[in-house]
């Protein structure tokens, strides 16, 4: 008698359980009616205290809203659920708060550089005409950023490939460890440093003038750590048993590395390598020491001055004419699309690499 009413009871207890958890949580509209009263406190208090930015009654309003957010939880669900609810919100805001500047950037480069990117901005260079006009373009910049960095690429990702090898496959002892700190030094370098360590040597000790090449060497030494770094880490991701499989049947450890390691670990060396194109092409201050900038189309990238994207937006906007702002804001946007096209590439291979479910 006793053991059938506690299993009634019990019975009884887990079939009103889920009612009592359902009465205990907040609808779904609570939150975004809170966003709205949280943006709605915002614009209030902001206009009340005179405060004419709006960034700063949106950071108001995230606060209002993680605040009414905690304590609307925390009196309804219980404090446990409160928390979660807190960290979850805090998450989101900081993401919202990132994105925000991030898309106001692109949507303001998209407004203004489209008043003058078009084929014949493309197609033509500035020439001798006078930064003050409209008119000219930024091809002379685009062949002198395809030229340098693809120059740096030449020069930095095999270097970088060979020193990751070294570090993974024959690495020991001393020797490892000074190359391992001095690329963990140069991950850090600015890029001026890099700017007047060629600058000192290339052309005031050897004697040579500023050149698309100059800027390269530069900008290798800035590729060159991050190469070092990202193929370090997918060499690592090999599977031991590849290389052990590969040694037990007499294949020399040289040929392992090369059919079997390699081969591998492509996918993620190869979007390492597009990632670190993507840093050095907006670099600017190596250019302005090294290569100084031209006017005029120069299609060889070991002599004289030479343009590229970078450059070409700093000194566009330096002139401070409208003609010269449109076109910097035009070269920004050229600039961006570039790399964006190169992450989206690399993004690609990442994928097109990746071992498929299944195999």
């Amino acid at each position: 008698m006793t053991v059938a009413t506690s299993h009634r009871h019990r019975k009884v207890a887990e079939s009103r359980t889920p009612l009592a958890l359902q009465q205990s949580r907040l609808p779904r509209w609570t939150l975004p009616v809170l966003a709205l009263v949280a943006v709605a406190a915002g614009c209030g208090i902001g206009l009340a205290a005179g405060l004419d930015s709006a960034v700063q009654w949106g950071l108001i309003a995230a606060l209002f809203f993680i605040v009414a957010t905690f304590l609307l939880t925390a009196a309804v669900e219980g404090g446990r659920q409160a928390k979660d609810r807190l960290a979850t919100t805090v998450v989101w805001t900081a993401f919202l708060l990132a994105v925000v500047p991030l898309a106001s950037l692109l949507w303001e480069t998209v407004a203004r550089g489209t008043k003058v990117l078009n084929g014949y901005f493309l197609s033509h260079s500035m020439g001798t005409l006078p930064d003050a006009l409209p008119g000219g373009g930024v091809y002379h910049a685009i062949i002198g950023t395809l030229e340098q960095v693809g120059l740096a690429t030449l020069i930095a990702a095999p270097l970088g490939l060979l020193t990751a090898i070294y570090l993974v496959e024959y690495g020991r002892g001393t020797l490892a460890k000074v190359v391992t700190f001095f690329v963990d030094v140069m991950t850090g370098i600015p890029s001026i440093v890099a700017g007047l360590f060629v600058l000192s040597v290339w052309i005031l000790i050897l004697g040579f003038g500023p050149s698309g090449f100059a800027g390269s060497m530069a900008l290798a030494i800035l590729m060159m750590p991050v190469v070092v770094r990202s193929t370090e880490e997918m060499l690592k991701l090999v599977p031991n048993e590849l290389r052990e499989a590969s040694l037990a049947l007499g294949i020399p450890k040289w040929r392992t590395i090369l059919k079997v390691v390699l081969p591998t670990s492509l996918g993620g060396i190869t979007t390492g390598v597009m990632l670190a194109i993507a840093r050095i092409t907006g670099e600017t201050a190596p250019v302005l020491l090294l290569v100084w900038g031209a006017k005029t189309i120069n299609n060889n990238p070991f002599d004289g001055a030479q343009q590229s994207l970078p450059l070409y937006v700093f000194q566009q906007w330096q002139q401070g004419s409208d003609a010269s702002y449109d076109r910097a804001w035009a070269a920004a946007l050229v600039l961006i699309a570039f790399v964006m096209v190169l992450n989206l590439v690399a993004r690609g291979i990442a994928r097109w690499k990746a071992p498929k479910a299944g195999r």
